[in-house]
C-alpha cells in the first residue's frame, strides 16, 4: 500500500537523512478526541478508567500516521507548513496498519469494560484506537501502532526505523516550498536512490494539490485511481 506523511520541510530532510519517523504520542496527537470514541454518558468510574488506561498507553504505544493519497489542499495547509513542507510517500505492508473510521456518533461501551484490562488485541479497543469524528474524514488516514522502546529515546522523542515493511518511494515538494528541486533530489538519493523527487501545484481545473508535470522524470502513477500524469512541458 501507498501512504503518505505531511510535515515540515526540515523534519522530512531530517527523516531521509537519517532513515526514520517520528513516532507521534497518544497524548500530543491533535484530536482532543483520540481514545475517547466511546460513549462515556455519565458514567464516572468508566470516565475514569478510560482516562487512566488512555495515561498508560501513552508510555508504552505509540503511532505513525499517514494519509492515503496527498491531494487535499487541506493536508497540507495544516500538516505541511501551510503548503512550504514535503510529502515522503511509503510503500506500506498492508497488514502493517489499519485504517481509520470516521463516524457521526460515539461507540457504545461494552458492560465489561471496567471489570477487564483491556488490550491492545481485543475489537473493542481496536476500534477506539481506529475512531475518529466524520469531520477528520479530509485525512483518509491510516495507522500503524508500535510498542516504545525506552532504551531509545532522543530528547523525549522516539523513532521508527525505514525498513522492508516500511520503504521509502516519493519525496513531493510542496508548492510554495522554497527548496530547489535539483538539490533536494541529490540529497535524497545519496540515502534512498529508488525514491522519486517531485514538485506540486495547485491544480487549474479541480482543489487538489498535483504534480509539476515538468517535475516528473517519467510517468508519475496516482494512488487513488492509478491514472498515469506524463511528463510534458505544457505547465511551465
Amino acid at each position: 500500500m501507498r501512504v503518505f506523511h505531511l510535515t515540515h520541510a526540515d523534519h522530512a530532510l531530517s527523516a531521509v537523512a537519517l532513515g526514520r519517523l517520528k513516532i507521534a504520542r497518544i497524548a500530543d496527537l491533535n484530536d482532543p478526541f483520540e481514545l475517547l470514541a466511546a460513549n462515556l454518558g455519565g458514567n464516572k468510574p468508566l470516565r475514569r478508567r478510560v482516562r487512566e488506561w488512555r495515561q498508560e498507553l501513552h508510555k508504552t504505544t505509540g503511532l505513525l500516521c499517514f494519509s492515503r493519497d496527498w491531494y487535499s489542499p487541506v493536508l497540507w495547509s495544516h500538516y505541511a507548513d501551510k503548503h512550504r513542507g514535503i510529502c515522503l510517500g511509503f510503500e506500506l505492508r498492508d497488514d502493517f496498519c489499519e485504517p481509520v473510521n470516521y463516524v457521526e456518533g460515539r461507540l457504545p461501551v461494552p458492560p465489561d469494560f471496567l471489570t477487564v484490562t483491556p488490550a491492545l488485541g481485543e475489537p473493542f479497543v481496536r476500534q477506539v484506537l481506529t475512531t475518529k469524528y466524520q469531520h477528520w474524514k479530509y485525512e483518509n488516514e491510516v495507522r500503524v501502532f508500535v510498542q516504545l522502546d525506552h532504551s531509545i529515546v532522543e530528547r523525549g522523542l522516539y523513532f521508527y526505523t525505514f525498513s522492508e515493511d516500511l520503504k521509502l518511494r516519493e519525496v513531493i515538494l510542496g508548492p510554495l516550498c522554497e527548496l530547489p528541486l535539483a538539490r533536494v533530489r541529490n540529497f535524497v538519493r545519496r540515502t534512498c536512490p529508488d525514491a522519486i523527487v517531485i514538485r506540486a501545484r495547485l491544480g487549474f481545473k479541480s482543489f487538489n494539490v498535483v504534480p509539476l508535470q515538468w517535475s516528473l522524470e517519467m510517468p508519475y502513477v496516482s494512488p487513488v485511481d492509478n491514472s498515469k500524469v506524463e511528463h510534458s512541458k505544457d505547465d511551465e
